[in-house]
């Protein structure tokens, strides 16, 4: 925890937001791979305060469940929506009334927030000695917004004038307030005992505590974002596609600089939990979902869908989807290729057009060329899968695994039904259907003998265009001997 790092931020999540129009709560709809509230809870995380909390409210099971599938988050509840000063004395009553140091309040729908930004905050707030510091954005045009109104020879904030209530000259005005403030948490928990609600809303309004603070005589400073656009918050779906842009362009940039060539950042996404390591190359109409690790060398897309898939050094992905995968390094993927969960490629191993795999661990340097599906599967080092084999690895009831050994030649058109097992250095002819298993070095030869009925088709499709191709062909075959 750095001298900076604040005693508590608290989060407010606990409205409907009902112009989301979705039966989803607004805060855990995800853009970059994070719900809203989530990009909120990292960027808080990264100032290492003493206690995050969540308020919550509107649909508060779903959004604590969400809240708790990874790092357990603490949650207040707010039974019912009284306004924002409310939320955050729920949020303080959660960590026992009071806090001694830095409080940050934050909105959970503020997806562009970064944590350099609320450092900054946090910073400003603790080394001119606030009250309240307001976190305030320079935006080209500041129609509707609180502006800003400064003590023009301390530069401390006299008042925020909303948009409707301001004169001519505030409305020229181009700062604006956020909604997210840092404050004392001994002066906030006092004042927010203070706030009234007769107004027309009938609610706690938590910028009430600046006046009520200012007016104790109080000091109230801003600190001013780097980027008017992160303090964008969202309350539709047209404005959370547009999140998506901008911290899609943000998440693609640190990945260009960190020196990963994006051939086409226009139509590149790439997922806030996504690493990777320098040179590797994402060419265009690539996805970069959840988890995804690229190594250094490798090269991805184009038009591929990658997640939860470590892509490893100098590996090719083309055209391909994998999901929740392990490729080795310098294996190939693809063209077309299907990745399911639980598939594990070794170094120089291939998955290639057409193929699909699924809980399979494919061994160093082994070959499945083309038209193929490896379900349940096991196979050792330097093997080759003829084209079109099947893993047949489900029963109707229940999945069954197959192993296939080392340095094997398998037939095109192979079947290998489950559970089987074929050892190392077999052969097995085209076309087998391989029910049993096969000993090390072995020939395995499943498939009926081969019967040709001779004059078939002039007997039983008389005149047919088949029948007349192989009549001229006799004919010909006839006047050549």
């Amino acid at each position: 925890m750095s001298a900076t790092s604040p005693a508590a931020v608290v989060v407010l999540a606990a409205g409907e937001g009902t112009r989301m129009k979705s039966k989803t709560p607004k805060v855990l709809h995800e853009i970059s791979g994070r719900s809203l509230v989530g990009h909120v809870v990292a960027a808080a995380r990264e100032l290492d305060p003493q206690h995050l909390v969540v308020v919550v409210g509107h649909a508060s099971e779903q959004v604590t469940s969400h809240l708790n599938a990874g790092d357990a988050v603490r949650t207040a509840f707010q039974a019912e929506q009284n306004g924002t000063g409310h939320a955050v004395r729920m949020g303080l009553e959660e960590l026992g009334g009071s806090v001694e140091g830095t409080v940050i309040v934050v909105c959970g729908d503020t997806p562009l927030l970064s944590g350099e930004t609320l450092g900054a905050l946090a910073a400003t707030h603790a080394a001119d000695a606030n009250a309240v510091t307001v976190l305030s954005a320079e935006v080209p045009d500041s129609t509707g917004y609180g502006r800003i109104v400064r003590d023009s020879a301390t530069g401390a904030v006299t008042e925020i004038v909303e948009h409707k209530d301001a004169t001519d000259e505030q409305r020229a005005i181009r700062e604006i307030n956020s909604g997210v403030f840092a404050f004392d948490g001994r002066l906030l928990a006092d004042a927010l005992g203070k706030v009234r609600t007769d107004n027309s809303q009938g609610e706690e309004y938590l910028t009430d505590v600046l006046s009520i603070l200012r007016e104790a005589g109080h000091r109230v400073g801003a600190s001013v974002a780097g980027d008017h656009r992160e303090i964008l918050g969202i309350n539709n779906r047209l404005q959370l596609a547009q999140a998506r842009r901008l911290l899609n362009e943000r998440l693609l940039e640190r990945a260009m600089l960190a020196g990963v060539t994006v051939v086409d950042p226009g139509s590149t996404l790439i997922d806030a939990t996504v690493t990777y390591e320098r040179d590797a190359v994402v060419h265009p109409g690539t996805q970069l979902l959840g988890t995804t690790h690229l190594a250094e060398d490798s090269e991805v897309g184009p038009n591929s869908r990658i997640e939860d898939t470590v892509v490893g050094t100098g590996a090719r992905v083309d055209n391909s989807v994998t999901l929740s995968a392990e490729i080795g390094a310098g294996a190939l993927v693809g063209p077309y290729a299907y990745l399911r969960p639980g598939t594990r490629l070794g170094a120089k191993a291939k998955a290639g057009t057409y193929v699909e795999m699924k809980n399979a661990t494919v061994g160093e340097g082994t070959k499945v060329p083309h038209l193929s599906y490896v379900g349940d599967a096991t196979i050792g080092d330097h093997t080759n899968i003829g084209a079109a084999s099947v893993f047949v690895n489900y029963d109707g009831v229940a999945k069954h695994h197959t192993t296939i050994g080392s340095h094997c030649r398998t037939g095109s058109d192979n079947m290998f039904v489950a559970p089987v097992t074929v050892g190392d250095g077999v052969y097995t002819a085209a076309g087998s259907v391989i029910t049993k298993d096969v000993p090390a070095g072995s020939l395995a030869v499943a498939r009926g003998q081969q019967r040709n009925i001779e004059g078939w088709v002039a007997r039983k499709r008389p005149g047919s265009a088949a029948a007349q191709a192989a009549q001229a062909s006799s004919w010909e075959t006839d006047g050549q001997s």
